[in-house]
């Protein structure tokens, strides 16, 4: 009878244990580890054509995308040219002609590779083509407006061992022609007329798209065939090249820029149909965005405080990446990247001015002027840049 009580005791002790046990703490939650973002982007071009007595240029700020490139390293693994404080620059000759590899690594202050990229570097001989008959048109915006790089393009070709070259376009200076018109974009090639129609002055202010002819039933279209009769005797042009895209984003922001470029590139490829519907053997160079000036100074003259350079970089930059995701690896279609982004110098080769560096100041030093158009040297430095891949096409064999 004793043993009951003794029994009802621990069953009760045990109860009392059980309710004062202590809980288990939950385990704190752990904070979604942040995004790391690159503090670097890099992307070469696929090809940097070149010609024996024509400088080939890749300015490392102009294929990278960083706040300041002075904290990083960039080191070239190639062996052919040389490597210099702000680019790998390579002057061929005739024995160098053929292709080879260019490997650019991006290092930070700890030796670490935080970037890299590859390219292949393409010397055509330097009488491809020579004597053969060929016709480009040149289309573009402002900076193909300026006709000094269609000028260019033109005066590389009056050297003997050159194709005998014809230029298309509504927009003549002499011998050279081409379809520039500043301010314009895609949208406006393919869309763009006047109430009367396309007066084809070769003046911005009076002139419609020179593809868009009115039709029967008074609607607008493109007609890039009566375009060829009515301004290369009826044949299509061998080459084009594009050059847009400025316009199109100058004043997008990070939240805007893919819609802007999604609409450019809905227009771009409007562009390309029509050139290859007339004839699908015409070659066509895509070419890269050229990059801004190369300080901030240059904005600040062309925009006060309506722009920034860093801004128009992300810009320009991430118009190149998806012109090239568009159009790149598409040389079975005839469409090319042309690099006309790697060989420009940004610093030396866009207008300056002297000016006080402050109302107090008793010297002047020069400061960059302009954002988006290069001065007369950079000019000619795209002008290489294109004749350099007109080069390339005429080396190929013919099938």
């Amino acid at each position: 009878m004793r043993s009951i009580p003794c029994l009802l005791l621990t069953v009760a002790c045990s109860v009392v244990h059980a309710a004062e046990a202590p809980k288990v703490p939950e385990a704190p939650k752990v904070a979604e580890a942040p995004k790391v973002v690159p503090s670097v982007k890099l992307d070469l071009p696929p090809v940097i054509y070149t010609v024996p007595g024509i400088e080939a240029n890749i300015y490392f700020d102009n294929v990278s995308l960083c706040v300041n490139p002075k904290n990083y390293v960039f080191d070239v693994t190639c062996n052919r040219g040389k490597q210099q404080v702000e680019r790998w620059t390579y002057m061929p000759s005739e024995k160098d002609v053929g292709q080879f590899t260019l490997r650019l690594d991006v290092l930070d202050g700890a030796n670490r590779v935080v970037a890299s990229d590859t390219t292949m570097i393409k010397v055509s001989p330097q009488k491809a083509g020579a004597g053969v008959p060929a016709s480009i048109l040149i289309m573009g915006d402002s900076l193909t407006a300026a006709t000094i790089y269609p000028t260019q393009v033109h005066e590389n070709c009056q050297a003997e061992g050159n194709p005998a070259l014809t230029m298309v376009g509504s927009v003549a200076r002499g011998p050279v022609r081409h379809e520039g018109y500043g301010g314009w974009t895609a949208h406006r090639f393919a869309t763009y007329h006047l109430p009367n129609g396309s007066a084809r002055t070769g003046k911005r202010a009076t002139s419609g798209s020179p593809f868009l002819y009115k039709k029967e039933d008074g609607a607008f279209a493109l007609d890039y065939g009566r375009y060829c009769q009515d301004m290369n005797g009826g044949k299509a042009p061998d080459y084009v090249t594009i050059l847009l895209g400025c316009n199109d984003t100058f004043s997008a922001s990070d939240e805007t820029i893919e819609e802007r470029i999604a609409t450019m590139l809905e227009h771009y490829d409007t562009l390309v149909a029509m050139i290859h519907k007339l004839n699908p053997k015409t070659k066509i160079g895509v070419l890269l965005l050229a990059p801004p000036a190369g300080t901030q100074d240059a904005f600040g003259a062309n925009y006060r405080s309506g722009q920034t350079r860093w801004q128009y970089k992300r810009n320009q930059f991430r118009v190149v990446e998806r012109l090239t995701e568009q159009y790149g690896k598409r040389e079975k279609e005839g469409i090319y990247i042309v690099p006309a982004n790697a060989n420009l110098d940004c610093l030396r080769n866009y207008p300056s001015r002297n000016a006080a560096p402050n109302a107090r100041a008793t010297v002047k030093e020069l400061r960059l002027s302009n954002g988006v158009h290069p001065g007369a040297a950079g000019y000619k430095q795209l002008g290489d840049t294109i004749y350099c891949w007109l080069k390339a096409m005429l080396a190929k064999p013919a099938k």
